[in-house]
């Protein structure tokens, strides 16, 4: 099966009252262990790369490890740009056989983002390729992206129905609460539900998406404190908040940082305790599984796309 939009998958989430998961890849054992989980669930599946994973990784190099993905697994999977900050990395992306990709104005003035989203837009839909906009600016870093909280700020409802109308985007990364990181929140994790309901209301049938959305699993955290790690008070996003996300107008619920911890928490653990141990292929099997369940976990019990490939 060739690599597919999300046109019918968001179609089918939005109406089946469940979400489709975005996981970050940047080599072989992560995207092994997304897809043999997704096989496992039978659900449809987004692998995303972000520009830093991309220039760590090779883009063709990745296009070839989706390709082997798609012909071990068979599933409909959608490759995706996280954050482009540009219209040359976009389309690059475009050109090199990506199916989506996301355009991140979010840190321009409104005019300056529809007048770029909108450029992108126009190439991305000539080449039958689909585009995520963002309004809202999430606090956190991820890869390239580092916004203090100070810099943050929520989506304003009042501005979507002008935005997605003047650039024909086909989803919209909004800003409700979450952030990117493992340090999500100093107090209570709370998310703006009105402004999701609003932008639903203004916007009906419309895919919207949720980036920094991992819930930095206390147990990942723990481990990796335990084999010398040093990350006091993370926390993410609690998983009945993206259940709940995933029932409304959420579509996409992008997850990154909880895979970073099953596979370094693993391999911490697994070289702590086999110190003489010098074969990666030793500390990777077992860091591909704990991705391999982690994201099992987050199909079945948090996005509810399992059974829906």
């Amino acid at each position: 099966m060739p690599l597919v939009t999300t046109k019918e998958m968001f179609k089918k989430a939005y109406e089946g009252g469940y979400a489709i998961g975005a996981f970050n890849v940047n080599n072989m054992e992560i995207i092994q262990g997304i897809t043999e989980a997704a096989k496992e669930v039978n659900a449809p599946l987004i692998l995303q790369v972000s520009a830093g994973a991309r220039r760590y990784a090779n883009h063709t190099y990745l296009m070839k490890l989706v390709e082997a993905a798609e012909i071990e697994t068979k599933l409909p999977i959608c490759l995706h740009l996280d954050h482009g900050d540009s219209f040359e990395i976009c389309k690059a992306c475009i050109d090199g056989g990506f199916t989506s990709v996301m355009i991140d104005g979010s840190h321009l003035p409104f005019e300056e983002n529809i007048k770029l989203t909108k450029q992108v837009v126009d190439y991305a839909h000539a080449h039958g390729v689909v585009v995520e906009g963002e309004l809202g600016r999430l606090a956190g870093v991820e890869d390239d992206v580092k916004v203090s909280e100070e810099e943050s700020s929520y989506t304003k409802p009042e501005e979507v129905e002008e935005f997605v109308a003047r650039t024909g985007v086909d989803s919209l990364a909004i800003a409700i609460g979450t952030s990117h990181g493992a340090y999500k929140f100093k107090g209570e994790p709370k998310l703006r539900f009105d402004i999701l309901e609003e932008v639903a209301r203004r916007l009906p049938g419309f895919p919207i998406v949720l980036h920094g959305a991992s819930s930095v699993i206390p147990e990942l955290v723990e481990k990796i404190n335990k084999y010398g790690g040093n990350m006091p008070g993370a926390r993410g996003v609690p998983e009945e908040m993206l259940r709940k996300a995933a029932r409304s107008a959420v579509c996409k619920i992008n997850i990154d940082s909880d895979l970073r911890l099953a596979m370094t928490a693993t391999i911490r653990e697994y070289l702590a305790q086999h110190p003489d141990h010098f074969d990666p292929r030793q500390y990777l099997k077992p860091a591909r599984e704990a991705i391999k369940e982690l994201v099992k976990h987050k199909i079945v019990h948090v996005l509810g796309c399992d059974g829906k490939a």
